[in-house]
């Protein structure tokens, strides 16, 4: 009954659909976070070799969510997927200190490409869970957020094991695409 009333609505006030690119090093937590939003749960992961991509309905907005592989090799694919890109989200092992350099280079290196020129960022820190994470604040610093001017960004605190912040996340990408609160 409540797949037809769902089906109905969409019918009756049809959702405009977002695309969100997610990219991040390898074992940040993407696919995590990606299933986490899809199906609510936790599911056994492998390193994603191309992209996984998933439609996340979240209230009455449709994401269509592409988790990039973030190994070497394949970063430099990542623009192939960046073409009408309303959102970026950025997940950042918030233990991994040794490579969080690799990551804002990546970050400021697709924050030059054309395609992206409008898009919004949202940076995960993921792994709040764990004690040795570096708080948002930290992240913010070692990353130069502050210094990006012509993008709309947000950094949230999360684990996408326990879904904590991936909501708050969410919400802060639908206000930003729409032009709207999503309370």
């Amino acid at each position: 009954m409540g797949a037809f009333i769902s089906r109905l609505w969409f019918m009756l006030f049809p959702a405009k659909e977002y695309k969100i690119v997610v990219v991040g090093l390898d074992n940040a937590g993407k696919t995590t976070t990606l299933y986490k939003l899809h199906l609510g749960e936790v599911v056994t992961t492998h390193p994603t070799v191309g992209s996984n991509v998933e439609e996340i309905v979240y209230k009455n907005i449709r994401f269509e969510v592409w988790d990039l592989g973030g190994q070497e090799r394949l970063r430099k694919s990542w623009a192939t997927y960046y073409s009408g890109t309303n959102a970026i989200i950025v997940v950042i092992d918030s233990t991994d200190r040794a490579r969080i350099s690799i990551i804002k280079d990546e970050l400021f290196r697709l924050l030059q490409h054309e395609d992206l020129e409008h898009a919004v960022v949202l940076v995960f820190a993921n792994k709040q869970d764990l004690k040795d994470a570096m708080p948002p604040a930290e992240i913010t610093d070692v990353l130069s957020l502050h210094s990006i001017k012509n993008h709309d960004w947000h950094i949230q605190a999360c684990c996408a094991l326990t879904g904590e912040g991936l909501y708050d996340g969410l919400g802060w990408i639908a206000q930003r695409v729409t032009g709207k609160a999503t309370s």
